[in-house]
């Protein structure tokens, strides 16, 4: 899998950018931050080439993995390496948890605003923001640390699948909104809110990260900063509604709009767009040349915008769909409401009314009528029945050549083939391992893989991670037998284990159930249930991996890794 320039990635990010009023550095490369799951086999090396001012070359602190701050913060992972500064996925050995750190000279040009930055944003405490747990200067180096929701997800790859369901959207523009309402009244901006700052924990919970640090790094600042923050929501409001980024250019995996049209209103980008919310994301993004809608003033601020939202009509979720299973589901006409009105949501309905017994001659003739075709009935099933039993003795024998040996009576069913229809990368923590390349464990190709990242310590995963895996979509729910899954490197040992979810998108690896288990020192693991389970989401899981040499073929690192190369479920 080639791997994308330094160059190339900064070109593209800068464009999605918002000019008119956030100013950056001119020598600040703004791209490969906002992607911090990359793959980063290949790219530690690299460095910077960026320069740091007029004539003077700042250059990154020589850290690598293992490397230790403050005896405390192990360095695992670069995941921007930038303008003089880099970031990592940490874990701080004394409380035993992931977190994040910042690293940069002392003697760079910046650092003693990263620091205040860090600083300021840590005194504020509002739990809407990734919070800043240290910002140290130690040893002519200066690294801020930060929290690591293993649990969230980037609005960058909720997008990625389609637009946001009105009332998500709502959510995520309410919670923003008012989080950087409560920044601005401490003196605190962000500056860099874009999709991959904005988070969405598993309790649904939005959360923000990098206030005013972000910033900081990279030399960003600005005239108005209120007004810089407002248009940026209006941004991700415009994102969340169309999954179209509303500039020109491309950005954050989002197509930009069309040179040709200008700024138009969401609503009129994608159909069935909440109009409410499409005048609000206008009203937020006036500033940048839109004109909002029915002539209401623009916001310019956060402050404004949350009164804005306190306005509308509250967005209530969806109500929660039940469909009886097919055996229970009646038409309107047997229920009995036919050409009634349905009765309103909640609202309680009354028992049907027994039609009154007859009470006529023509009635008492009627039901002895029917009371002896009954009798009549029950005599012709009787002797039915008995016929069929005596005819069902006379071939017992044969019956009992064809039982299986665990009895029954019935012969074991065969397995076939579950068809995969699609597939996706799950993180329980931390960072993902190579999301594009999970096509390749059900292309049919034993010679494509998808790959984990090479891990210092093993086999097992944890305490680094839980462990790491893939869930696959089987187009509807199954019942699934068996899994087979073949495997790269082979040695002391890889231990997968299989549950089954409820979406392909699980909220964390406790909503899911365990259904099999395997450790194998071999290149293939089959996981054969006791019984079959009835699934549309399978979670393939691994927990421990082998060591293994550096392997040239898929460029990776020694280290304790596993590759999948075809996963074959059966039913």
């Amino acid at each position: 899998m080639a791997e994308r320039s330094t160059a190339a990635v900064d070109v593209a990010d800068n464009n999605g950018e918002q000019p008119l009023t956030a100013k950056a550095d001119q020598s600040t490369a703004d791209g490969v931050a906002q992607n911090p799951e990359r793959d980063t086999d290949s790219e530690e090396a690299q460095g910077s080439s960026a320069t740091e001012g007029p004539g003077k070359k700042a250059s990154p602190p020589e850290l690598h993995s293992g490397h230790k701050l403050a005896r405390r913060y192990r360095l695992e992972e670069c995941v921007t390496r930038l303008d003089g500064f880099s970031s990592w996925r940490a874990v701080d050995e004394k409380l035993r948890r992931a977190v994040g750190v910042h690293t940069l000279p002392a003697d760079h040009a910046r650092a003693r605003s990263v620091l205040a930055a860090a600083r300021s944003s840590a005194l504020l405490g509002d739990p809407r923001f990734v919070q800043v747990l240290d910002a140290v200067e130690e040893n002519d180096l200066v690294y801020v640390v930060h929290e690591w929701l293993p649990d969230a997800t980037e609005l960058t790859a909720l997008l990625a699948s389609g637009p946001l369901e009105p009332h998500d959207a709502y959510q995520m523009v309410s919670q923003v909104a008012s989080a950087m309402a409560a920044a601005h009244r401490e003196g605190l901006a962000h500056l860099r809110l874009n999709p991959n700052a904005v988070l969405r924990a598993s309790t649904g919970q939005w959360r923000i990260r990098g206030l005013a640090v972000n910033a900081a790094l990279r030399g960003i600042n600005s005239d108005t900063p209120q007004r810089t923050d407002t248009e940026s929501i209006g941004a991700l409001l415009y994102a969340a509604l169309t999954q179209r980024w509303p500039y020109e250019n491309d950005a954050y995996g989002l197509s930009g709009l069309p040179k040709t049209i200008g700024l138009i209103a969401p609503d009129q980008v994608r159909a069935g767009v909440h109009r409410g919310l499409s005048e609000l994301a206008m009203r937020a993004l006036v500033n940048d040349g839109a004109t909002a809608s029915r002539h209401e003033a623009p916001c310019t601020t956060p402050e404004e915008l949350v009164k804005a939202i306190g306005e509308m009509p509250r967005i209530r979720p969806p109500e929660p769909s039940f469909t009886a299973p097919a055996e229970y589901q009646r038409t309107t006409y047997q229920q009995g409401t036919y050409g009634r009105p349905a009765p309103r949501p909640g609202a309680a309905q009354p028992m049907p009314t027994p039609p009154p017994p007859l009470q006529s001659r023509t009635g008492k003739v009627l039901k002895w009528t029917v009371s002896a075709l009954l009798i009549a009935a029950l005599g012709l099933g009787s002797w039915q029945l008995a016929d069929a039993l005596m005819d069902q003795s006379g071939k017992s024998n044969d019956t009992n050549n064809t039982q299986t040996q665990d009895g029954g009576g019935k012969n074991a069913p065969k397995q076939a083939p579950i068809k995969i229809q699609h597939a996706q990368e799950f993180i329980a923590e931390g960072d993902s391992q190579h999301p594009t390349d999970v096509d390749n464990t059900y292309d049919g190709n034993a010679s494509t893989f998808w790959r984990t990242r090479s891990f210092d310590a093993g086999p097992t995963i944890a305490p680094l991670k839980p462990g790491v895996g893939i869930v696959y979509d089987l187009g509807s729910v199954k019942d699934l037998g068996s899994a087979t899954v073949g495997l790269r490197y082979a040695g002391d040992h890889t231990t997968l284990d299989l549950y089954s979810a409820d979406s392909l998108t699980p909220p964390s690896l406790g909503s899911m159930t365990k259904i099999g288990s395997v450790t194998t020192t071999g290149t293939s693991a089959t996981v054969k249930l006791k019984k079959s389970v009835k699934t549309q989401y399978v979670l393939v899981w691994l927990t421990a991996v082998p060591k293994s040499g550096y392997d040239s073929t898929l460029y990776t690192r020694a280290g304790y890794k596993q590759a999948i190369s075809e996963v074959n479920f059966m039913g």
